[in-house]
């Protein structure tokens, strides 16, 4: 099969990399490949003397290609919107139908994530890290890592600690930080270290500034410690080089720049070889901007030393949608060569932060990988809001406006009670409950059938009812939102 690809000069380089050998490449005497009009097209291909079963024009034209497929007696489809994804659309050509209304990329949106995780598996594969915590890679060409703390790890009891951490990393945690209270006792860390070991093989880092309690931390095998500062490097550097652990450093309270690279050249007079730096991300309102900037500056003057970023900092301290905050601050992290993207998902609007960080990190690696925005990956951030928008219909000249139903009577089959039972783990499940039966699942239609299969339901009203509330009770659960019958979400 003969293939062609139409672009414009701005692009050729990136599209004769992408297709090799796969396809015939024309570029036509315009810059933007957007910019392509069927005319144009008709024109240079008219200067051809080989004949194409396809052409592939780029994916953000516009115009009607259909009449000059004709006259060319060829099929011509929108390619991707980015170039960098000729390849993959080209492995599909024969296989599956494009269109000249959307663009390959958006067909191909099911397979596209597929792709986008094979891709993300070679990358992380083929890294050089700066350096390692066990087997998990950090710095150097290897993705942004996320570091859940669990938020006073050594006030919580054993059972509750291992859920705890179990969920974190179901939900993509790379690392776990056993967060240590004021209050917090030497037996406290012990506890805290061996049961983390016990239910996880992920790395474990101990948060605390108090020496004797990181010194308990390192006799019990922990990997990374949180945080060296003047207040005890002193005490604990020594420890921390002889058991090869990994440290983050911190500047002193109050302190900037100066301070960190300070903390930073003691703690490696002392021996401590992998060290990752925390400039400190503060939160919106009390300096973020500066903070940003000091991070740069930091990334600027010593680019190979890998850095820590507290994206907790702003996401509890803000009262939005912890996504799109996430995704936005997981992109400056990548900026400043971030390696850790720290969230403690502490309180209910920064629920699922950890699975929002994982995600983001590994769009971060893909944008990196294309050269390109993180757009159009086939993974994303989008949970309300959509890429492309379905057509809306029309209302008909001829209509009746709706009502509220004021005759409602109890079924003679007897009322239900709707509800949720959330879990961080699996997402948690719909709780249906008749009098003669309580059903449970995910999904509001399944539910709904097994109702009418049961013959617990004889009014349509009902019925109505009960499908409105079943389905905003799976959607309180897709959200991560609390739920309870006849309240709007």
């Amino acid at each position: 099969m003969e293939i062609l690809i139409a672009t414009g000069k701005l692009a050729e380089k990136t599209v004769r990399y992408s297709v090799v050998d796969n396809a015939d490449v024309l570029v036509l005497d315009i810059e933007v490949a957007a910019f392509l009009t069927p005319h144009r097209l008709l024109s240079a291909l008219k200067k051809q003397q080989k004949k194409y079963d396809v052409i592939f024009v780029p994916g953000l034209c516009s115009g009607d290609f259909s009449i000059i497929a004709k006259e060319l007696g060829c099929k011509i489809f929108l390619g991707p919107k980015h170039a960098y994804d000729l390849s993959s659309v080209l492995r599909f050509v024969g296989e599956m139908e494009f269109s000249l209304e959307v663009p390959a990329c958006e067909l191909l949106s099911d397979v596209w994530r597929d792709i986008a995780l094979e891709t993300l598996d070679e990358i992380e594969e083929n890294a050089e890290p700066a350096m390692r915590l066990k087997n998990v890679k950090l710095g150097g060409s290897s993705r942004m890592k996320v570091m859940a703390e669990v938020v006073d790890a050594t006030g919580l009891d054993e059972d509750a600690l291992s859920k705890r951490i179990s969920s974190f990393i179901k939900k993509g945690a790379d690392i776990i930080d056993l967060g240590a209270s004021l209050t917090a006792s030497s037996e406290d860390i012990k506890r805290a270290v061996r049961v983390a070991r016990e239910v996880s093989t992920v790395p474990i880092s101990i948060d605390t500034l108090e020496p004797e309690l990181i010194k308990v931390a390192l006799d019990e095998g922990v990997d990374l410690v949180l945080s060296l500062n003047s207040s005890n490097i002193d005490a604990v550097a020594g420890e921390v080089a002889r058991a090869g652990v990994t440290a983050v450093v911190i500047p002193d309270a109050g302190e900037g720049l100066e301070s960190l690279v300070r903390n930073i050249e003691a703690s490696r007079s002392a021996g401590i070889s992998n060290i990752i730096a925390d400039p400190v991300l503060d939160p919106i309102g009390h300096g973020i901007t500066r903070s940003i900037v000091r991070y740069s500056r930091f990334h600027g003057g010593y680019p190979d030393v890998p850095v820590f970023f507290g994206v907790g900092n702003v996401t509890e301290l803000i009262d939005a949608d912890s996504v799109g905050v996430n995704a936005t601050l997981c992109g400056i992290a990548a900026d400043v060569g971030s390696c850790i993207l720290f969230t403690p998902e502490f309180s209910e609007k920064t629920r699922g932060s950890i699975s929002e960080l994982n995600t983001a990190a590994k769009m971060m690696a893909l944008a990196k990988e294309r050269e390109s925005s993180p757009k159009d990956l086939g993974i994303d951030l989008l949970y309300l809001k959509e890429k492309r928008r379905r057509p809306d219909v029309e209302v008909p000249e001829e209509y009746v406006m709706a009502q509220k139903f004021t005759g409602w009577e109890l079924d003679p089959l007897g009322p239900f009670r709707i509800g949720i039972a959330a879990d961080d783990a699996d997402g948690g499940v719909i709780i249906a409950q008749h009098e003669k039966a309580t059903i449970v699942g995910k999904d509001a239609r399944d539910i709904m059938d097994t109702i009418m299969r049961m013959k617990l339901i004889s009014k349509v009203d009902h019925a109505s009812y009960l499908g409105c509330e079943l389905e905003k009770a799976e959607i309180a659960l897709r959200l991560g939102r609390s739920y309870s019958q006849d309240d709007d979400l």
